[in-house]
């Protein structure tokens, strides 16, 4: 019997249909929230307030967010791919967060969980654009935890990979022998962290189990971080 832990909170997950959308709304809405899952594109400046505004009122957001992820030799990044980069991952963050945070703190409790990735944790080569946006998230969110943590508001994120999702580990990849090997010499588990896996943590973290965390970052990666 699933725990509906999630009862009674409307929670908005961004990029529904995208990296850990799919698994996190099933989760969510097993454990009892009123699931707003957005496939809205976060691009445009005024689209991420627009969204929350839609959305009503939110007891919880999960700032899912990815594109894929560019793989270029530092020396040939170019301007386009560092400002689409950040367009895509770290200016739609603060934007849903300024918005939905007033309703949050007027209220005295909510959570921001944040899907972010392990590539800010640990160096990757070919993935110096993208390891610089999601460590900006990083930073952002260890910053605005602190700041949001006297009005019973909690921000926290998840730095992952080596889960099973679409955007990143498609099956022709998880099928290449290259990457069945690349997976056991660096991934200590040994395997994929489930998806299902990853959204039970971020559930967790969604509901009022999780309120004692500010701030923080939880590498969920099988152990790679570790090593």
């Amino acid at each position: 019997m699933t725990h509906r832990t999630l009862q009674d909170k409307r929670i908005l997950v961004t990029q529904a249909d995208a990296f850990m959308g799919p698994a996190i709304c099933d989760v969510l809405a097993e454990q009892g929230a009123t699931v707003i899952a957005s496939t809205a594109s976060l691009v445009p400046p005024e689209a991420p307030g627009a969204v929350v505004a839609d959305a009503g009122r939110i007891d919880v957001l999960v700032a899912n967010l990815s594109i894929p992820a560019p793989s270029t030799p530092v020396t040939d990044v170019t301007e386009t791919e560092w400002r689409d980069t950040f367009a895509a991952l770290v200016d739609p963050l603060p934007r849903l967060v300024r918005a939905v945070l007033p309703q949050m703190i007027e209220r005295r409790r909510g959570k921001i969980v944040v899907m972010g990735s392990a590539s800010a944790l640990r160096g990757m080569k070919r993935a110096s654009t993208y390891s610089a946006a999601r460590g900006a998230q990083v930073a952002y969110v260890q910053a605005v935890g602190i700041e949001v943590a006297p009005h019973n508001v909690q921000i926290n994120l998840i730095a992952q990979n080596f889960v099973d999702n679409p955007t990143y580990f498609p099956p022709e990849i998880q099928e290449n022998p290259r990457f069945q090997e690349r997976l056991k010499r660096e991934v200590p588990l040994g395997r994929l962290v489930s998806a299902r896996e990853d959204a039970q943590f971020a559930a967790y973290l969604c509901s009022d189990c999780a309120d004692c965390f500010v701030g923080q970052v939880f590498p969920v990666c099988g152990g790679w971080v570790a090593r």
